[in-house]
C-alpha cells in the first residue's frame, strides 16, 4: 500500500439493472440480487475488497430507493458512508459525490481513491486485488488516472474500448518523468510483489462496429473498458475542475455543509443541477487528448481476471454453462431434446421438450420468456411497462 496516502474504495451502486427484469426491480436491482452464488453481486464486490480496505474506507454511492437495502447488505459499512444521490446524474456526479466526502474525512488531507462498479463478476479474486493494489501505487505517484483493462476474449460490440501506447517505464523515459515508473517497479520488486505492464492510453473508442472490434483484438493494444479506475483525490479534483467547472464549483459549495443538518437539504437543491455525464466522456477521454496532456497522466494495467460485466441473463448463461448446449436451471428440471436453456424458476419443476437457447425467468408476479440471442432487448421490456405505467411490475 502507498506510504502515507490512505486508500479508499467507492462502489457504485446506483444501477437498475434493466436487463434483469423480472428479478431486478427498482428496489431490488441487479447489484442486490444473488444473481451467482449466494451473496448479492454487492456483497462479492464488498467481500473482494476486504482484503485490500478496512469496512472504515469503503463508500458505497447509490440512490434513496436503495440505500436502506444496501445498508443491509453490508451492516459493518458505517451508514454515513452510504452515500444517497436524490436523482441519477450518472458516474461523473456520483463520484465527485464520494471524492468531497473522502476529502472532508479525511480532513483535507489527500488521499487514493479506487472507484469500482457493484455488480461485476471476477473469478481470480486473488490476482484481482494484487492488480488492486499495483493501481493504486500507480496513483500513488502523481497526477494520474489508472483504469484496469479487461483483455478482450471475443470482438464483443457491446463495450468500450482502451487503446494502449508507451510502455509507462518507457514513456517515462522520453518524457523526463522516469523516476516515478522507476520507483514503482523497485518498490514492487522490493517488496516480492508482482510488477504487471503498465502502459500509456491512447484513446478511449465507445461499442465498435464488428469488423472494428475483430480489429482490435487482433490488434493486442486494445482492452474493455470495465469502469475500475484509479487516482489520487487531488488528481481527480482537480480534473473535475478542468473538465466540468459547474459541478466542481457546486459540489465544492455542498462539502461545507457535510456532518450538518444543512447537507440534506443542500444535496437534493444542487445535486438535480449537475452534469449528467459519465466519467468517462467528462474525463477520462478529455484527459487523453494531447493538449491536455499536462493535467494527468492516463495509464492502463492489464487485467486478466475472469471479468464479465454481468450484463443480461445470457451472460449468466455464459459463465455458469460448463459445457455447448447445457441446460441451466435454478430448481429440478427434466429436459428432453432441449439444449443451451437458462430456466429461473426455484419453486416449480420446469419440463423443457424440443426447446434452444431460451430464457425462462419466473417471479411470482411476472415470467420472462425470450431467446438468449434477444437478452440485452428485455431492458426495452422495461421501457414500454415505463411507458404504460405499469409501476407494480417495475
Amino acid at each position: 500500500m502507498p506510504g502515507k496516502l490512505t486508500a479508499h474504495a467507492v462502489i457504485l451502486a446506483g444501477g437498475r439493472g434493466t436487463r434483469f427484469w423480472p428479478r431486478s426491480r427498482t428496489r431490488t436491482p441487479k447489484q442486490l440480487l444473488n444473481i451467482v452464488g449466494k451473496k448479492t453481486m454487492l456483497q462479492q464486490t464488498a467481500w473482494r475488497l476486504a482484503p485490500v480496505f478496512p469496512a472504515a474506507r469503503l463508500w458505497v454511492v447509490t440512490n434513496d430507493e436503495q440505500v436502506r437495502a444496501v445498508r443491509h447488505n453490508l451492516p459493518r459499512l458505517p451508514p454515513r458512508q452510504a452515500l444517497s444521490e436524490p436523482v441519477g446524474r450518472s458516474t461523473a456526479a456520483a463520484i465527485a459525490l464520494a471524492a468531497i466526502h473522502i476529502h472532508r474525512a479525511s480532513r483535507g488531507a489527500d488521499a487514493l481513491m479506487a472507484v469500482l462498479p457493484a455488480d461485476h463478476y471476477i473469478a481470480d479474486a486473488p490476482r484481482y486485488q494484487g492488480l488492486v493494489r499495483a493501481a493504486l501505487d500507480v496513483a500513488a505517484e502523481g497526477p494520474r488516472l489508472v483504469i484496469l483493462g479487461v483483455p478482450p476474449t471475443h470482438p464483443e460490440t457491446g463495450f468500450g474500448y482502451i487503446e494502449r501506447g508507451e510502455a509507462w517505464d518507457e514513456l517515462s523515459r522520453l518524457s523526463g518523468e522516469r523516476p516515478s515508473a522507476a520507483r514503482w517497479q523497485e518498490q514492487r520488486a522490493q517488496a516480492g510483489a508482482p510488477v504487471p505492464p503498465v502502459f500509456a492510453v491512447r484513446r478511449f473508442t465507445e461499442k465498435p462496429s464488428l469488423d472494428d472490434a475483430q480489429r482490435y483484438m487482433a490488434s493486442g493494444d486494445y482492452y474493455w473498458n470495465a469502469g475500475m479506475f484509479f487516482w489520487r483525490v487531488s488528481t481527480f479534483l482537480d480534473c473535475l475542475r478542468l473538465y466540468l467547472p459547474k459541478t466542481h464549483a457546486a459540489l465544492l459549495r455542498l462539502a461545507g455543509d457535510i456532518g450538518t443538518a444543512r447537507y440534506g437539504r443542500g444535496l437534493r437543491r444542487i445535486y438535480p443541477q449537475l452534469e449528467n455525464i459519465s466519467v468517462d466522456y467528462a474525463i477520462m477521454e478529455p484527459a487523453t487528448r494531447p493538449e491536455n496532456a499536462g493535467a494527468a497522466r492516463v495509464l492502463v494495467i492489464p487485467a486478466e481476471v475472469g471479468w464479465s460485466d454481468m450484463g443480461s441473463w445470457s451472460a449468466v448463461y455464459d459463465l455458469l454453462a460448463k459445457s455447448k448446449g447445457e441446460n441451466i436451471s435454478a430448481g429440478p428440471l427434466a429436459a428432453m431434446d432441449a439444449e443451451g436453456n437458462f430456466l429461473w424458476s426455484p419453486k416449480k419443476f420446469v419440463g423443457a421438450v424440443g426447446v434452444r437457447d431460451l430464457i425462462l425467468v419466473e417471479t411470482d408476479d411476472a415470467i420472462l420468456l425470450c431467446p438468449r440471442s434477444r437478452a440485452q432487448d428485455v431492458g426495452k421490456l422495461v421501457k414500454w411497462l415505463e411507458e404504460r405505467k405499469k409501476k407494480s411490475l417495475l
